[in-house]
């Protein structure tokens, strides 16, 4: 299970829902019709860039380990069982894992330690875009094989972090016999892999090779072990997924909840447009709709209509909603001005407008409901343009005649405060934050280009550095606290878009990884809490609460995780007589 961003929170999960006095049975459904605001855009897996393809990886590969919402923990997947552990050294830590016996690729073969050793050279491999898996895993550093058990394996991991044990099981398993049938990569150790030097013609041979599939848009041709493989896709209008007729966690007597699948298809119409989602829902042309805007999802409770025909749920999540600054930019890379900028965003309203009430504001990444990390001496967001003024007067900037800001650049020409603010389009809560930090913006002479982006391109300008500032979620889990993607200079070109970093916060992020006492871990949050707040790379507006709607018909396990429910768990309610 690739995480698009680690996570740093744990929520008290509540659900609430309306449904009919029925109860789950084993039926399967042939198909169940989901509602996506945004096409994968690119399904190489290592290359999992925003939730959709999030949601394709986890149907259609398997990691060692997966999180488990309700455990706020991660469970054995593919593994057999949690792995072990020994410390080596004062910096090593050895973790070993046994794999399933069950497990096989689809043309029967076992899935073998091999399989792993081979993944993580690929995750390495120089030519290919390793640079989220850099980031990610770069802390295994080796791979040994048990000679006596061909499902057993022991990880190499610098620095002995228990996040480090759950992370190092994170991570899809790729088949070696579809990409590398002859095992040319078996003699080149992953050490050398990671060494910066020209790759090897073996190397290099493989990478043209994998580059040549075209991944990115043939899926199809890397089958996993997951229970789905991906039988159609045009993209911007739909992608449906096909359960394997004989997926061999089909032969365990009892699966455990993390190898259960029970839809037999499962087709993703991309609709970007909430109020055409919405009326797609009621029209019975699709059966379920997560993530629904407050308005859209409050009208549809009221609807007398519509409660005989849908049921809704709500939950606590584990996303917020921020506006990001690339630090990168000359306008923005001081923090008086991104904290003169943030000044001018009205949360209270937001929260009202776009959320009916039904959002929680906090001082920064951590939820406010995490009582013991979260750092409730910091005080929220204030709106406030006098403060804003004032706060870019520090920054050097001084208003012209005209009633616009400048202040000279690093070569000493006059630079005026002109911004970009880009969010994907279609979305209302982007679009009402946009809006009124514009007109606030504008309130005191500041210039903002509103740019609604469709999200494919959004992700790629965010990843090439080519916003300014950004309104957008981010997502995060309740299993660990490892920022080094987000905000550490190792992610930096990957999953650090706001290129983001200082010699003191990449100690921070390294020391919350490695700590695992409780007292120490909250210290060390709460001082990260506070640079964040001084430094503000991106400003947390608040946490969302998940909406989801779906036909009568269908039972939905609900979750804090992005999407918001399960999908291979989705099943069909029978009445009671």
């Amino acid at each position: 299970m690739k995480r698009l961003f680690p996570g740093f929170f744990v929520l008290l999960l509540t659900v609430t829902f309306a449904s009919c006095s029925t109860s789950d049975s084993n039926t399967v459904t042939p198909a169940f019709r989901i509602r996506w605001a945004q096409d994968p855009d690119n399904l190489d897996p290592l290359v999992v860039s925003n939730g959709s393809a999030f949601e394709i990886a986890n149907l259609t590969y398997c990691s060692l380990l997966k999180g488990i919402e309700g455990k706020t923990d991660f469970v054995p997947w593919l593994a057999q069982s949690f792995p072990t552990t020994q410390r080596l050294n004062d910096s090593l830590l050895l973790v070993t894992y046994q794999l399933r016996p069950e497990a096989t690729w689809d043309n029967g073969s076992p899935v073998l330690a091999r399989d792993v050793a081979f993944t993580l050279k690929v995750m390495n491999c120089p030519g290919l875009p390793i640079e989220m898996d850099q980031a990610m895993f770069g802390f295994i550093r080796d791979i040994r094989l048990d000679s006596t058990d061909a499902r057993r394996f022991t990880l190499v991991c610098v620095g002995q972090s228990p996040d480090h044990v759950r992370s190092s099981g994170d991570f899809s398993i790729l088949p070696e016999y579809v990409l590398d049938p002859q095992g040319k990569l078996r003699d080149i150790t992953l050490p050398n892999l990671r060494q910066a030097q020209p790759a090897g013609p073996v190397v290099a041979d493989f990478a043209r090779r994998y580059q040549a599939l075209q991944l990115q848009n043939h899926p199809e041709r890397l089958p996993g072990c997951g229970p789905y493989r991906v039988s159609g896709w045009q993209k911007g209008r739909y992608l449906t997924l096909t359960r394997k007729p004989q997926w061999w966690a089909d032969t365990l007597p009892a699966p455990p909840h993390v190898l259960q699948a029970f839809p037999e298809k499962l087709t993703y119409q991309i609709i970007p447009d909430a109020a055409t989602a919405t009326l797609a829902l009621r029209r019975g042309e699709i059966d379920l709709y997560s993530l629904m805007p407050a308005a859209e999802f409050t009208r549809l409770q009221q609807s007398a209509t519509d409660q005989q025909r849908l049921q809704f749920y709500t939950t606590d999540s584990h996303e917020f909603l921020a506006a990001g600054f690339d630090v990168r930019k000359s306008v923005l890379r001081d923090a008086l001005t991104r904290r003169a900028l943030s000044q001018l965003f009205d949360v209270p309203a937001l929260i009202q407008a776009t959320q009916q009430g039904a959002a929680v504001a906090s001082v920064g990444l951590i939820s406010p409901r995490v009582t013991a990390y979260y750092h409730d001496s910091l005080p929220l967001l204030d709106f406030s343009p006098v403060a804003a003024v004032e706060l870019l007067r520090q920054a050097g900037w001084r208003r012209a005649g005209t009633g616009s800001w400048t202040r000279p650049n690093a070569q000493g020409q006059p630079e005026e405060l002109r911004l970009g603010l880009s969010y994907r389009a279609g979305e209302p809560a982007y679009e009402t934050a946009a809006r009124q930090f514009s007109a606030a913006a504008r309130g005191v002479g500041i210039a903002v280009e509103l740019r609604p982006t469709e999200q494919s391109v959004l992700s790629r300008q965010l990843r090439a550095g080519e916003t300014d500032m950004s309104i957008r979620t981010f997502s995060g889990n309740p299993f660990s606290y490892d920022f080094t993607p987000l905000l550490h200079s190792k992610g930096i070109g990957a999953s650090n878009t706001t290129g983001f970093s200082l010699p003191a916060s990449d100690q921070l992020i390294e020391q919350i990884a490695a700590t695992d006492d409780p007292a120490r871990k909250t210290r060390l949050l709460r001082k990260f809490q506070l640079l964040l707040h001084q430094q503000r790379p991106f400003t947390v507006l608040y946490f969302l609460r998940y909406r989801v709607a779906a036909a009568r018909r269908l039972s939905v396990p609900v979750t804090g995780l992005k999407p918001g429910y399960e999908a291979a768990r989705i099943r069909t309610k029978v009445s009671q007589p």
